[in-house]
């Protein structure tokens, strides 16, 4: 099996709106499709789609979905200051950072958030 990406990923969340709403204005990810139960934005490459919790779906589709149990890493082209004024205007708490590290490509720096629904999100930029 030759893996190219991953093409999209589910999460499930209390409030569509809200979660809607912090995904598309925090990291300016543009909507595309959208439900009643759930809306999908683009992330790069990547799909990130937004699920209602409780919501039945057909039997091709998990079921048991949980909240509080994604951690995601969005990778941006901004420095770390300007990632963290960024957060700041919309009154985003920070968890963690900037914590700078090596990873496999070179230097990152990363800034821990937590979403509503408490997934933590590390937002990385690389160090140039």
């Amino acid at each position: 099996m030759k893996v190219k990406r991953i093409d999209n990923t589910v999460l499930t969340v209390t409030n569509l709106e809200r979660a809607t709403r912090f995904y598309h204005e925090v990291f300016d990810m543009p909507l595309l499709d959208n439900t009643d139960t759930t809306q999908t934005l683009r992330c790069g490459h990547q799909l990130l789609k937004l699920q209602k919790k409780d919501t039945n779906f057909s039997a091709s589709t998990i079921v048991n979905t949980t909240l509080d149990n994604v951690d995601l890493c969005i990778l941006v082209n901004d420095k770390a200051t300007d990632i963290l004024n960024h957060l700041k205007s919309y009154f985003i708490d920070i968890v963690s950072g900037p914590i700078s590290q090596a990873d496999s490509v070179g230097t990152i720096t990363s800034i821990f958030i937590r979403d509503y629904d408490s997934n933590l999100i590390k937002i990385t930029t690389y160090i140039k």
